[in-house]
């Protein structure tokens, strides 16, 4: 089986790429595709309770953004440097990508915020990452919050004015480089609902990590690597969805990466146990899913690993026609843009 790159193409507007987010979160849109018939239904997002069934689970990744980017400068030369916090190796010592990666060569001090914080470049690991070991007073998750930036994805070129529009309101976790983003439309109102209708919702993590942005390079989509990002599921939320599958309710995932950890951590009949680990796994179309019933997404880029794992689930072709229903009725795209419920 072949599946090439360009299958997954179509054609986006820039002005369609949204910005900035809505004042309230509820209130974007929400495009409902029926997977088996096609059918596309245009709603509000705060209607989806309308949608979701007692006996059903919801399930929500509540990893929480770091603020990873960090602006500084060279020790030596006053140079500027931009430091992104990729992962964490051991308490002080992370793995970054640093911009321009030429000036930071093992050995070379970076200062942020008049000196609050200091970097020492290690050495260059795979990808050009740097491994960089960090020198604070304090905590540092305290001076990063202070001198760190969100790290936006480079299709959103607006300063964030607030930090917490990029996270959801259920972030619970730290270790993100990126906001699991179909969350972002929920607010603490409308996850009362939910509950109040008698839907389940069960909490697992996954830190989603930059390679979430990285283009598919190959043209034949089968020979693309998936960078690997760490998950965890609780007893409790495995009893959750397991419950669900068994008492015939449906198991609706809020985006991409609460997919991919309860596909990961699925055994071959779809039952989830607690566990945790590193997935790699790449959903595209042919893959059977195991556990999940229906998805809450936002609309993602055009040949991006995430409108293959879509069409896994609703076809490529059908997708790919509810995408261009959505460029034609002027949906807001990417993160902090409108939804979509495949039902």
């Amino acid at each position: 089986m072949e599946l090439r790159k360009s299958d997954f193409y179509f054609d986006l507007p820039g002005e369609l790429i949204a910005q900035d987010p809505l004042e309230d979160r509820a209130s974007s849109r929400l495009m409902f595709l029926d997977k088996n018939t096609g059918e596309i239904e245009h709603h509000i997002f705060r209607e989806i309770t309308d949608y979701l069934n007692p006996g059903d689970c919801l399930v929500l990744n509540n990893t929480k953004v770091i603020p990873a980017r960090l602006m500084g400068k060279k020790a030596e030369t006053g140079a500027g440097i931009e430091v992104l916090l990729l992962k964490r190796k051991e308490n002080d010592v992370w793995e970054t990508l640093v911009k321009p990666g030429k000036k930071a060569r093992p050995g070379t001090v970076i200062e942020f915020g008049d000196g609050l914080l200091k970097a020492e470049v290690l050495e260059v690991v795979e990808e050009g990452n740097r491994l960089i070991r960090f020198k604070y007073d304090g905590i540092f998750e305290e001076v990063l919050d202070q001198l760190g930036e969100m790290p936006l994805p480079p299709y959103i070129t607006h300063k964030l004015q607030d930090k917490n529009r990029y996270q959801t309101v259920y972030a619970k976790y730290e270790g993100s480089a990126a906001a699991p983003t179909a969350g972002l439309h929920f607010t603490p109102e409308l996850l009362q609902q939910i509950e109040q209708k008698g839907v389940s919702i069960a909490y697992v993590t996954l830190h989603v990590g930059l390679g979430t942005f990285r283009p598919v390079k190959e043209d034949n989509v089968l020979n693309h690597h998936m960078h690997s990002e760490y998950y965890e599921i609780s007893q409790e939320a495995a009893d959750l969805i397991n419950q669900a599958k068994e008492q015939g309710g449906r198991v609706v995932c809020v985006g991409t990466t609460s997919t991919r950890t309860i596909e990961s951590a699925a055994d071959e009949q779809g039952k989830l146990h607690a566990c945790s680990g590193n997935t790699e796994i790449f959903i595209y179309p042919g893959y059977r899913f195991k556990v999940l019933d229906a998805l809450i997404t936002n609309f993602h880029l055009p040949e991006s690993t995430l409108v293959m794992l879509v069409s896994a689930l609703a076809g490529r072709e059908q997708v790919l026609h509810a995408y261009a229903e959505a460029v034609k009725e002027r949906y807001r795209f990417f993160s902090f843009g409108d939804a979509m419920f495949i039902h």
